[in-house]
């Protein structure tokens, strides 16, 4: 038992602690200049152990060490309160507000628009196309007129950050539910004729039964991008609130360990909402009898 978790864990533990050790050395090497030039004009020359030491203990550093990073997290999110505008929870939960809505229009807007490329051939041939090439716009450039456009006809607030995360969002499921609504094959298909089933039955007792894995693996994807579109579209509106807002707030003043501390945040926040979602994905499929 012990031996089958060890081999399990080991590949992930070595993962990790690479990871740390290079970030540890890029951390010497990126603010050593800084820690040179501080020597220099004080007159004094630094041991290793003394650029180490220097390196790992910057204000403001180009790359902070990782537990400046973790000493940050401490600070924001445990010994502040949830209240507070300092807290990374705080910010944390303007941003997941943002994400859920842009993901719920998003996924809303990606089924409707597989259903109706699978069943209606004028759609796919027109529609399709434009849904590919709407990501090839760069979402940085698109958000600022998105936020201009709707704030010209009074829509303000929580709705025009959704938007934008909608924007990332919807593409992952409309191409996960394409591929999983035409996954049944001819034999079934032609089946449910013999019965004289109807396109609506056969979209609710075939189709979309079939589409369930693909769906949820599209929905990974899009809930991490939705996620991306939350924190982007909190850099053009100005936004005092958010993951973003404390992005952009650390690159003003150059606060490296707070940069990381917001990205760090959103990556664990992005991985938890993932797991919750293959969480659903495993017992959804457990209980329609679906090999997991």
């Amino acid at each position: 038992m012990i031996r089958a978790v060890w081999d399990k864990l080991s590949p992930i533990a070595v993962v990790v602690l690479a990871i740390f050790f290079l970030w540890y050395l890029f951390a010497i090497v990126l603010n050593a200049p800084w820690a040179h030039d501080k020597a220099k004009r004080a007159g004094t020359e630094l041991t290793f152990n003394q650029l180490v030491s220097d390196t790992w203990s910057q204000d403001k550093p180009k790359l902070p060490a990782p537990h400046q990073v973790a000493q940050e997290l401490w600070k924001t999110v445990v010994k502040k309160k949830i209240t507070s505008k300092r807290s990374l929870v705080f910010h944390g939960w303007i941003t997941l507000s943002t994400t859920l809505l842009g993901f719920l229009f998003g996924t809303g807007l990606g089924i409707l628009l597989a259903i109706g490329i699978v069943h209606n051939r004028a759609i796919d041939m027109s529609v399709m196309p434009w849904v590919i090439a709407s990501q090839t716009i760069p979402i940085l450039a698109i958000a600022p007129m998105i936020i201009v456009v709707l704030n010209a006809v009074g829509v303000s607030g929580l709705i025009p950050k959704a938007m934008i995360s909608m924007y990332l969002s919807f593409f992952p499921v409309v191409v996960g539910m394409v591929k999983g609504l035409r996954s049944p094959d001819m034999m079934q298909m032609d089946q449910l004729k013999t019965y004289n089933a109807s396109r609506m039955e056969t979209l609710w007792k075939l189709r979309l039964p079939s589409s369930v894995p693909y769906l949820f693996t599209s929905l990974k994807v899009a809930m991490a991008a939705s996620l991306i579109g939350a924190i982007v579209a909190e850099l053009p509106t100005g936004a005092v609130a958010g993951l973003g807002a404390r992005l952009l707030a650390g690159s003003y003043y150059g606060q490296t360990i707070q940069i990381w501390s917001a990205l760090i945040s959103a990556a664990v926040l992005a991985a938890t909402l993932v797991a919750l979602i293959g969480l659903m994905q495993r017992l959804t499929l457990k209980r329609m009898g679906m090999a997991v």
